[in-house]
């Protein structure tokens, strides 16, 4: 049989105070924590608000800002691997994060060729051949950004992609002594709408390719010329954007894109296609009003 020790009477007032005050207080704890959010601190605690808000500081914003000269906004919101036409035009587009062993070559022949290219490159190699990089702008031809370091932008968190973008843009600046086209490839053309929405709202839109002629895997990956040339034709199509490289990442060999360019550029000709600017995509300035 169990037995209850009995308080002594004089204890139980003090007690039951206590615990009425205890209960009353957690009452009026939870009350304060579930009140709604009025911007109004209770009259009780003047610093509650304050406190909350140093406790629980915004998330900060990724990315910061824009660039000076943001893409428009027709090419906002997607991947652009097709130039959005139906006309017979191809557009040549050439990376450069590796050396610059062929762009003599891709230069004069788009010289020759009365042709323009647009150069996608990494801030690092504007920044080792600064001198290629003003010899392409030089030219007539386009520039834009192809990453800082050439990482795998899945690998990185929204600001170090955002710094790969803005180091990049600052490269190219410097190394050209103008703004570069707002346009952004990605490394590995490895993009999702997530990260090109980061780009967009860093004022680029993303370019990528409809075809890569695979020229950078040079003979020693089972290239030849002919196969560049074949890749290149094989996505034929009204506003197709053809990716190649000015240099080799392993630096051997030739430069099978350089040799292959002027086939190229022929034989799209040869069916009836144009050489197209991608800088048609952007909108025509106004003329000058009087």
């Amino acid at each position: 049989m169990n037995q209850r020790t009995a308080l002594p009477s004089s204890q139980s007032p003090r007690i039951l105070g206590r615990v009425l005050t205890t209960v009353a207080a957690m009452a009026a704890l939870v009350a304060s924590a579930a009140a709604p959010a009025t911007g109004v601190a209770p009259p009780d605690r003047p610093d509650r608000l304050a406190v909350v808000a140093a406790a629980a500081p915004a998330a900060a914003v990724c990315p910061t800002g824009k660039t000076s000269l943001p893409a428009p906004a027709n090419l906002l919101g997607r991947t652009i691997r097709t130039m959005p036409t139906e006309r017979k035009v191809v557009a040549l587009t050439f990376n450069s994060a590796w050396d610059e062993t062929g762009l003599d070559t891709v230069l004069k022949v788009l010289h020759d060729s009365k042709a323009t290219a647009t150069f996608f490159l990494t801030g690092q190699f504007a920044e080792l051949h600064p001198a290629a990089a003003r010899s392409m702008a030089a030219a007539g031809n386009g520039i834009a950004s192809h990453s800082y370091s050439h990482p795998h932008f899945g690998d990185l968190d929204c600001a170090g992609r955002e710094r790969e973008v803005r180091l990049a843009d600052q490269a190219l600046r410097t190394a050209i002594g103008t703004a570069p086209l707002p346009f952004f490839r990605f490394p590995y053309g490895e993009t999702n709408a997530q990260q090109v929405a980061e780009v967009n709202a860093m004022g680029f839109a993303n370019i990528e390719w409809t075809d890569d002629t695979n020229g950078y895997l040079g003979t020693a990956g089972g290239m030849t010329v002919q196969k560049a040339v074949d890749r290149a034709l094989k996505s034929l199509t009204p506003g197709e954007i053809i990716q190649m490289h000015v240099g080799d990442p392993n630096g051997r060999g030739p430069i099978l894109d350089a040799l292959a360019l002027p086939l190229i550029i022929d034989a799209v000709r040869a069916r009836g296609y144009e050489i197209a600017d991608l800088r048609t995509l952007l909108p025509t300035p106004a003329a000058p009003t009087t």
